[in-house]
Parts: C-alpha cells; sequence; structure tokens
C-alpha cells in the first residue's frame, strides 16, 4: 500500500502523523511511504531522517494526496485537504465530527473511508489512540491555567501553590477520566488544592484508594458542581463521551457566580467544549474573556509539546497503522472490532452513531459493511 504523510495545516499544529520510526516499521511490511518535505520538522524530524527510513519525500501535500491510498495525519482534515480527499482513499487520523458539520458534509461528499483516532477502543473499553493525547493535555492544563491565571493575562493574580503565609489556588476538575486524572496529579503537585468531579462512584473510590490524600473527590452533581465552581480560582473541563458532543456542563449564567479573573481550560473543546461559553482558540491566541472569566480553549493543545505528543501517538497508531496497510480497512476492520469502532465515513455514509445523533444525520452499522 502507498502511505502519505502530508505537513499539518491547521494553524499552530506541529505534530506529525508519522515518525522516522513508523516509516521504517511500515517500510518493513513491505510498503511504500511518501512524506511532505518538512512535514516532521514541527516535532523535531528532519527530511533526511525520514529518507533514512526508506520515505520518498513530496514537494507538495497536492502530491501526497494524489499518490497515497491511504493518509496518515493528526488533525482533522482541513477545507483544502478535505477537497483533495477521494472516492477509495482511507483517512487515519482524528476527525472528531461532532460538532463539526462542515466537515462531515466534506467527508461524505468525498466518498472516502475515515477511521477517526478518537472512538478506536481497546478490550478494557478505554480509548487507546485518544489516550496518549489526553495525558498530554491532562498534564498540560494546570500549566496553561497557572498562566491564565496570571494577572498579565486578566487572571486574578493568583499563584497556583501559594506562599508560606498565603494559601493556595483552588482547582476544580470536572471529570475523572484520563484527562482529569493527569491533571489533577499535576496541579496537586504544584500545590493547589483540588477536587475531581464524577458521576462514577466505582471511579471515585479508584481515585481515592490510589491518590488518596493527594487531591479530593466529589460527586458531579449540578449543585456541588455550581458550589464548588464559585469558589474556584480555575475549572478544568475534562470530561469526555466517546465521539459525541461533550455536554454543556457549566452555563454562562454560573459564570457570574465564579471570581473575577478566574480561569477555565477546556480540555473537551475538540468535542465542542463543556462550557456553554468555550469557543476553539489557538496556540497564537489561546485566551478571551467572558464576564470576567478567563477562557483557555486551544484545540489542540498537544501541539504545544510537538515531540513528545507525536511519539507518544506514533506509538499508539502504529500497530493500528499496520493492519490498515497490511490487510486493508475491510479486513483489518472485520478481524478486529476494536479498530472498526474507529469507522465514522465510507463511501458517503455515516457510520457512527453518536455523530449522527449530534448531527440530525442518518446513519449505517459500520458492522454491516465488513460482513
Amino acid at each position: 500500500m502507498k502511505i502519505g504523510c502530508p505537513k499539518e495545516i491547521k494553524p499552530q499544529e506541529f505534530r506529525v502523523g508519522m515518525t522516522p520510526n513508523a516509516v521504517t516499521e511500515a517500510v518493513s511490511h513491505g510498503h511504500q511511504v511518501v512524506v511532505e518535505k518538512g512535514a516532521g520538522l514541527g516535532s523535531g524530524f528532519d527530511d533526511a531522517s525520514y529518507l533514512a527510513a526508506g520515505a520518498t519525500l513530496l514537494d507538495t501535500a497536492e502530491e501526497v494526496f494524489a499518490t497515497a491510498d491511504m493518509i496518515v495525519k493528526v488533525k482533522e482534515p482541513q477545507p483544502v485537504e478535505r477537497k483533495r480527499l477521494r472516492e477509495g482513499q482511507l483517512l487515519f487520523t482524528y476527525l472528531h465530527l461532532a460538532p463539526d458539520p462542515d466537515q462531515t458534509r466534506d467527508l461524505l461528499a468525498s466518498g472516502c473511508t475515515a477511521i477517526a483516532y478518537e472512538t478506536v477502543t481497546d478490550r478494557s473499553g478505554g480509548l487507546p489512540l485518544l489516550a496518549p493525547m489526553s495525558e498530554v493535555a491532562g498534564k498540560l492544563a494546570p500549566q496553561v491555567g497557572a498562566w491564565t491565571l496570571q494577572k498579565a493575562n486578566g487572571g486574578r493574580g493568583v499563584l497556583l501553590g501559594g506562599v508560606p503565609g498565603v494559601g493556595p489556588a483552588r482547582v476544580v476538575v470536572i471529570g475523572g477520566g484520563v484527562v482529569g486524572t493527569h491533571a489533577a496529579r499535576v496541579a496537586a503537585g504544584m500545590g493547589a488544592d483540588v477536587t475531581v468531579l464524577d458521576r462514577s462512584l466505582p471511579r471515585m473510590r479508584y481515585l481515592d484508594d490510589v491518590f488518596g490524600g493527594t487531591f479530593k473527590t466529589g460527586y458531579a452533581s449540578a449543585g456541588n458542581t455550581a458550589e464548588l465552581i464559585a469558589q474556584a480560582d480555575m475549572v478544568i473541563g475534562a470530561v469526555l463521551i466517546p465521539g459525541a458532543a461533550a455536554p454543556k456542563l457549566v452555563s454562562r449564567a454560573q459564570l457570574s457566580t465564579m471570581k473575577p479573573g478566574a480561569a477555565i481550560v477546556d480540555v473537551a473543546i475538540d468535542q465542542g467544549g463543556c462550557f456553554e461559553t468555550s469557543h476553539a482558540t489557538t496556540h497564537q491566541d489561546p485566551i478571551y474573556d467572558v464576564d470576567g472569566v478567563m477562557h483557555y480553549c486551544v484545540a489542540n493543545m498537544p501541539g504545544a509539546v510537538a515531540r513528545t505528543s507525536t511519539i507518544a501517538l506514533g506509538n499508539a497508531t502504529m500497530p493500528f497503522l499496520l493492519a490498515l496497510a497490511d490487510k486493508g480497512w475491510k479486513q483489518a476492520c472485520a478481524d478486529d472490532p476494536h479498530l472498526l469502532a474507529g469507522l465514522n465515513v465510507h463511501a458517503g455514509q455515516l457510520t457512527y452513531a453518536a455523530v449522527g445523533a449530534a448531527l440530525g444525520l442518518e446513519t449505517v452499522s459500520a458492522q454491516s459493511l465488513v460482513a
């Protein structure tokens, strides 16, 4: 199979879909890999490293899309990239379709087959291709939140860990999954007073057992959430419903109860965000003010630490990438129901029910396409 890796063009996105190690593996399996010149520079991989791994370098993204049977990316295809997709071509990347009707419509019109990293599952019910980026985003969230809290950025001017005689900042993390756990660990490590809210009692018991004393847990009822965010200096939104739009857990009316200059970090922004006032921003212009509350809503947070993120993502995607290349998407998905869960679009048909529900579109069963 001819595998193509174009340079990412989303603003301030420095990651790359394939590392030189991934190229080496694909070539050793008998596949041809074409990489756009300069694609890996943002992650610290120069063109020479791709040539040494066995890739062919092409001058433009247009050539990569025209040549490859499978396109491997990081972020969802941008409008100009979606025009380059063709019928029968395989796209393997993050998609986040639920809050993005324009992208969904364009992918359906292209006739391509699109497998989304964020909905591939594993035996334990986890999301193995989302997890490494969730870990990165979770660890980054308290860092960027602490920066947002600085007075020069419009924040309250509160130091996360405080100093002797001055108490620490209060941090509320909504969601106790991968993002929330890593965010809470880092925030607590920085000295903050941290509470993690979740609706799963087994998950809260797990967090108490493993991290007892490091941070507190609380049940994410509407009343408890409202009470705690009113006291918080920073609120981190870390809620995920796989493939679906994120639920809006904090309304604009509730912002008026928050402290002036408090910081919101919405890690769920890829799926539309879990605060009513959230809209996606970029690393170039990451924060904005709504009613005196500072919002940090960068949609590709892990791109800020591109080398770490690229290597972590590549480690996770490589087995699936090789299965798709070795067997073709249909046989690979037929053999692996967890990879089949990643199928979102095929030949003009939407195949992921949560996306269809979010956008009001009809879906077909992914299983029916490989039966």
